[in-house]
């Protein structure tokens, strides 16, 4: 893990948690989230992934320098966080942003999906199987990532059309309706009805993406 100025600032994290598996989140930096077995395990996951996410801030010109991460929130997980993915809002993600704040958090997601596409440019189609003879390659994990956050733009009251692999017009359609609908709702620190907060939506957004991301180049021979 990287040296740490003694001037950077703690990095508020909360973790989520079943018996059988945990998430750990960066509440002020969106995708960066990582699980493990238990609260331990994830924290590790997250400072082990702090040099990867340096190149998500640094698409999105925002200056990264953390600090110590500090759990500062728990919450319960559920058979989602189980199979995967997190899936409980923190209290902290129902409280609204300024301005500027909000303009750094669509700068950071959308950084996210430009980290993705440069990613994707680099894979080649076929992945290295996982250990258990399993995974998505290329084009089908793209086709995964579009579709859930198809899934994921509903949550937020965003109803678009779903893209499909290689249609820019329309990933950029969906990319930018998404974006509004963050700006908006995370300036007010209101949900859509039945839907998700708007600062949840982001990082599990972000989160996905860079999972996946991730994944892509460590499947990469």
């Amino acid at each position: 893990m990287p040296a740490r100025s003694s001037a950077a600032k703690p990095i508020p994290v909360c973790i989520e948690a079943t018996g059988k598996k945990a998430f750990a989140t960066a509440l002020d930096w969106p995708g960066w989230c990582r699980s493990g077995k238990d609260e331990h395990a994830a924290l590790d996951a997250l400072a082990d992934h702090e040099a990867r996410y340096r190149v998500v801030a640094r698409a999105a010109s925002v200056p990264f320098a953390p600090g110590r991460l500090t759990v500062v929130e728990r919450v319960p997980g559920s058979a989602t966080t189980d199979f995967g993915a997190p899936a409980t809002a923190a209290m902290a993600e129902a409280e609204p942003l300024g301005k500027a704040d909000v303009r750094r958090l669509a700068a950071l997601v959308a950084a996210t999906w430009t980290v993705f596409d440069e990613i994707v440019a680099g894979t080649p189609r076929a992945l290295r199987k996982g250990p258990r003879g399993g995974g998505r390659d290329r084009d089908p994990m793209v086709a995964h990532v579009l579709g859930a956050e198809n899934a994921y733009a509903r949550k937020l009251g965003v109803r678009v059309p779903e893209p499909k692999v290689g249609d820019a017009r329309a990933i950029t359609v969906q990319r930018e309706a998404i974006l509004d609908a963050l700006r908006t709702g995370s300036a007010s620190g209101a949900g859509v009805e039945r839907g998700w907060l708007p600062r949840y939506a982001a990082r599990r957004i972000a989160w996905h993406v860079l999972d996946h991301a991730w994944e892509m180049q460590n499947r990469t021979d």
